[in-house]
């Protein structure tokens, strides 16, 4: 069973976003990584790099395919998980937790309002 937190926002390309006060914390969600799996690589955006809602930052390489890696939101990445660069288990492990990818200063918290809460985001893996 794929896990949903329900405090957390969903993007259609399955990243999620935790909101922490001027910042969002994102990274992969469960069911991407359960589609993916077993994650070889992870390249991350520079710390700095200015970004708007749906571009990718960043590419997450597994043994079926390569995906990129989209800011929910838009604003300026201010800190990425480089513990991911050795020790890429923890993404299947724990992708809500210390599997996070990267925090992003959101330009314009608004755009949260634009994602997809928990049950939109189980009704669109289901379809």
């Amino acid at each position: 069973m794929t896990n949903v937190p329900n405090d957390l926002k969903y993007t259609q390309t399955h990243e999620w976003l935790k909101v922490e006060g001027k910042n969002g914390r994102m990274g992969l969600t469960d069911y991407a990584q359960h589609q993916l799996s077993d994650i070889v690589f992870v390249e991350f955006p520079e710390i700095g790099r200015k970004a708007k809602k749906g571009e990718a930052v960043g590419v997450v390489e597994s043994v079926k395919s390569v995906s990129d890696m989209c800011v929910p939101v838009s604003g300026t990445i201010v800190e990425v998980n480089k513990a991911l660069t050795d020790n890429l288990e923890v993404i299947s492990k724990d992708p809500y937790g210390k599997g996070w990818y990267a925090i992003i200063e959101m330009s314009d918290p608004n755009e949260v309002k634009n994602l997809m809460d928990a049950a939109a985001y189980k009704k669109h893996i289901h379809e």
